[in-house]
């Protein structure tokens, strides 16, 4: 199984953030290398490539090694039988060169001891003449694009390694760029800012890493969760009490605000403030003082602002539920943080910087995600976005046993998810009782072949079932016997692997 890699932020310097998190410049189609000694099996594959891919040509071993030496190549496919060094002997020479290469034997005779030599050897997978056109075309697709999200994935890596302050934001979609170059502009000034977002796509990161590329990263960084702290003890939370100003009052404290003094204070769920204590608050942000409650004086305050919320403060405002007047204080410089359904392309980078993080903080040798368990993770809707994310992989790291994450350690709502925008709010007791039963048995069948490597036999008798009734059910679906790529599909559906492709470019 393949896993992918993750980023990992450091604190060793501070890129400019359009440069550092600018799009990969790769070619414009991946590079496929035809090594094969018969003409015309290149010429054949050649046409069949084509349009989707540059094709390179060798015609023995050792031209295609001197191919590789000069030219990047994602996918190289490589003959078992040829004059001179026969494939199995290139291949280890072609990972020798480049471990980023996908290397697909072609063999002629369907040898089951030839499939696992290969696969033991680092061949990505291997096909059998006379090969069917959608099976190669499908099976180059899936390993070019691999190789394009890993390279993407190690750029993004040595790029934020060399980053301080975006703490653990991940991500190279077009908006998250944006939202990185917003947060470097931002930063630099005492601007009052509001983070709109939905819960759980990170607010709090973007307020630190506006606090730590600030002038103000030296002091301190205070958040408060409006929502979560009852209405009785808010007012003592924000700006302290005096000794006796209540009953369990036994000493002075000092609020939030002066705790924050000199740094930055984060304010989220702002929208959830009661009238009165957001008169307080404006006023504190007005005056830049506050007054402890029970106290007689005023305390002065230095604090950068950041506000956060979930809710459409505008339209608070004009349902009266959030002073307008307190609405433009804290609306100075608005950042909106996308959700983690419209910038699907991160998935994969999220996904296993959370391996990576979970893995360190368990102490587990878990180092990624199975390609068979990836779509699915691209494919789902995520309501919880960025937190839903982590805490799937934190869960799935703590009881894995394997170093790399399959299907069966993910929730079983994720093989069962509604794939689609046309889908997206359809609840999942509309299926009727046939569609809930199919997607069942399909999800089960999948996790078992899974779980055996996908050997038919073994998943037969994990299953309980003859191997053919196996076979039967997968050709039914449309899954071929090794196809690892099959995920969970709807009747009359693509795979989330073939929609995932579709939408990455390469399907």
């Amino acid at each position: 199984m393949s896993s992918f890699p993750c980023p990992s932020p450091s604190d060793s310097g501070v890129p400019a953030p359009a440069e550092a998190l600018a799009p990969v410049a790769y070619p414009p189609r991946p590079v496929v290398l035809v090594i094969d000694d018969e003409p015309g099996v290149r010429d054949s594959l050649r046409f069949i490539l084509k349009d989707d891919f540059e094709v390179l040509e060798a015609a023995d071993g050792a031209s295609g090694l001197e191919i590789i030496r000069k030219r990047r190549v994602d996918v190289a496919l490589l003959d078992v039988r040829m004059p001179g060094e026969p494939g199995p002997v290139v291949l280890p020479r072609i990972l020798a060169l480049s471990e980023s290469i996908a290397v697909i034997l072609i063999t002629a005779v369907p040898h089951v001891r030839t499939a696992v030599e290969a696969i033991k050897g680092g061949a990505y997978d291997y096909i059998v003449k006379p090969f069917d056109v959608d099976e190669i075309l499908a099976l180059v697709r899936q390993a070019a694009q691999q190789r394009v999200l890993e390279r993407e994935v190690l750029y993004l890596r040595s790029e934020l390694d060399r980053a301080h302050g975006f703490d653990e934001l991940v991500g190279r979609h077009s908006s998250m760029v944006r939202l990185y170059e917003l947060i470097a502009q931002v930063a630099q000034t005492h601007a009052t800012v509001l983070i709109t977002a939905e819960s759980g796509t990170g607010k709090e990161l973007v307020a630190r890493a506006i606090h730590r590329q600030s002038p103000r990263r030296g002091q301190p960084f205070v958040a408060v969760n409006l929502g979560a702290i009852p209405d009785t003890l808010l007012e003592s939370e924000l700006f302290g009490h005096e000794k006796g100003a209540f009953t369990g009052a036994q000493s002075r404290k000092p609020g939030k605000f002066e705790l924050a003094h000199g740094g930055t204070l984060f304010l989220d769920e702002v929208g959830s403030l009661r009238v009165e204590l957001q008169a307080k608050l404006l006023r504190a942000l007005q005056e830049r003082e506050v007054e402890r409650l029970g106290g007689t004086r005023t305390i002065p305050v230095d604090v950068r602002v950041i506000a956060a919320s979930n809710i459409d403060l505008k339209e608070a405002t004009r349902l009266r539920t959030f002073r307008e007047d307190l609405f433009y204080r804290l609306n100075v410089v608005p950042l909106s943080v996308p959700p983690l359904r419209a910038r699907k392309d991160d998935i994969p980078l999220l996904a296993d910087h959370f391996v990576r993080k979970y893995s360190r903080d368990f102490k587990k040798d878990v180092r990624g995600i199975s390609r068979s368990a990836l779509p699915a993770l691209v494919a789902y809707n995520w309501p919880g976005n960025v937190r839903e994310l982590e805490n799937i992989i934190e869960r799935g790291v703590a009881l894995a046993t394997r170093p790399v994450l399959q299907m069966e350690d993910l929730p079983f709502d994720l093989a069962l998810h509604e794939k689609g925008p046309e889908r997206a709010d359809r609840d999942s007791s509309a299926l009727t009782l046939k569609e809930a039963r199919d997607r069942f048995e399909q999800a089960y069948i999948l996790r078992a072949l899974e779980h055996e490597d996908w050997n038919q036999s073994r998943a037969a008798r994990r299953l309980g079932v003859h191997r053919n009734t196996l076979l039967a059910r997968l050709a039914a679906w449309g899954i071929r016997p090794g196809d690892r790529s099959a995920v969970l599909k709807a009747p009359g559906e693509g795979t989330v692997a073939e929609e995932w492709a579709r939408g990455s470019g390469l399907g």
